[in-house]
């Protein structure tokens, strides 16, 4: 194992990883910025290095500042997190060629699942079921283009091959409006991702997003422990998560969930990882894997009892995996909503001093957050603060235990998307469970500020 791992993020995940390296007896280092210096973690750690002034570009995403923090602390490993550099393979083999151990899969691997065209051809030869589409990237011929949206059937939703986060998307209702999107789209995945392939896919109308995550090690055994559902979403960014998937049979989660262990098998996959489906009709479609942690694996952790990031951590270090797919239980509900700095009805980002903070507790009620009173949050980065997460035996008990913990919870000087999230606690459609990825944003414009 381990003595010492840097770990190469900011925020809440920095203080989630540097708290499983502390229970397993492991020493942390923290790189931060400089707008990060008073952060929880950084006084926490065993040791810390400034990697460079507030922006990213100049700390989080500097890759030799971070590699030399390494050298200088002599950490072994590298943990990445979720975000910035955690599926950046350039990133992945410079730390390994440096000498230290990547907290994640191996570099061919992040590039082979990044690029949304090769993954979608891995799964298709896994036997993993993808949503259907042009094979591969489209021609630059009109004709063939059009040719091959025709044979998929309008709507149709073009992609950038190197995106992600929601960004590089067209949705395409007719024939007529096809060629220019594909062109637009193009040029925004070039100037985004500085690669201009795009791909076609059939885009579903009513769908759910549900992933399942999993675990593999060196010696190709992976494991699936089961899924979430993140269709609460706004603008592609998640919302809301939950586990299990309100109202979808476990013998259909089974089935998806082995062809996604086997088809980590068949890869070579290392870590954890998460396979994100479109689900419709009773049918999953695969979109893209992520090779990292996720932000939303605490709802995960509490149906299963397994802390992913301890995991991650004792795979990377050459473990094998310490269980069997029979010996996973999944027990109760767990839903996880997200706290941004924002307002709840705008978004727009609301950075500044915290002058009062007080978290929920109570039974069944986990808090991840890096936020404490007098707390700064910086302009510079993500708007999320922390995370709320409720377990319960039912889903019906999970759900009031969170709109309890949000009634209790206490966030001054700067504004929360928390009156958002008691909305859609009280929602009758979320409530009932299963709405698609479009509910959020058709809900939006219906949902009046409070007393408004």
């Amino acid at each position: 194992m381990f003595e010492k791992i840097l770990i190469a993020n900011r925020g809440e995940i920095a203080l989630r990883i540097q708290r499983a390296c502390r229970e397993m007896g492991i020493k942390t280092v923290v790189v931060h910025s400089e707008a990060d210096s008073e952060a929880k973690y950084v006084r926490l750690a065993d040791e810390s290095v400034c990697i460079g002034p507030a922006p990213s570009s100049q700390s989080y995403l500097n890759i030799p500042a971070i590699i030399s923090a390494a050298e200088v602390t002599d950490a072994e490993a590298i943990h990445p997190g979720y975000g910035f550099l955690s599926e950046n393979a350039d990133f992945a083999d410079k730390v390994e060629r440096s000498g230290f151990v990547f907290i994640g899969p191996r570099a061919d691997t992040i590039r082979l699942m990044g690029d949304k065209v090769s993954a979608k051809n891995a799964m298709k030869d896994a036997d993993v079921p993808c949503v259907p589409g042009s094979e591969g990237a489209l021609p630059e011929d009109p004709k063939e283009v059009v040719r091959i949206a025709r044979g998929v059937g309008y709507p149709v939703i073009i992609k950038a091959a190197g995106g992600g986060g929601g960004r590089g998307m067209r949705v395409v209702h007719t024939e007529a409006a096809l060629l220019n999107a594909v062109s637009l789209t193009r040029s925004e995945a070039q100037a985004a991702f500085s690669n201009p392939m795009v791909y076609l896919e059939k885009y579903l109308e009513n769908p759910r997003h549900v992933e399942i995550q999993v675990l593999a090690d060196e010696f190709r055994s992976a494991v699936y422990l089961g899924e979430r559902d993140c269709s609460m979403q706004r603008r592609h960014q998640k919302v809301i998560e939950e586990a299990p998937a309100p109202g979808i049979a476990p013998r259909i989660i089974a089935k998806i969930g082995e062809r996604c262990a086997d088809a980590c098998r068949k890869i070579g996959y290392r870590g954890a990882g998460t396979f994100e489906f479109l689900y419709e009709n009773e049918e999953f479609f695969f979109i893209e894997m992520n090779t990292r942690v996720q932000v939303e694996h605490p709802v995960t952790e509490l149906t299963t009892g397994i802390d992913i990031v301890q995991e991650q951590i004792r795979i990377a270090a050459g473990e094998k995996l310490r269980f069997r797919q029979r010996d996973i239980e999944k027990r109760g509900h767990a839903i996880e909503c997200r706290i941004n700095a924002e307002d709840p009805f705008t978004f727009a980002p609301s950075p500044g001093r915290i002058t009062s903070w007080h978290p929920p507790g109570g039974p069944g009620i986990r808090v991840d957050s890096h936020v404490y009173h007098g707390y700064f949050v910086p302009p510079h980065y993500d708007s999320m603060i922390g995370k709320v997460i409720a377990y319960g035996e039912t889903r019906e008990q999970a759900m009031a235990r969170m709109h309890v913990a949000l009634s209790e919870m206490v966030v001054e000087g700067i504004k929360t998307n928390i009156p958002l999230h008691q909305q859609l606690l009280a929602d009758e459609n979320f409530r009932r469970g299963g709405t698609s990825i479009h509910y959020l944003e058709q809900r939006l414009a219906k949902i009046k500020k409070p007393g408004g």
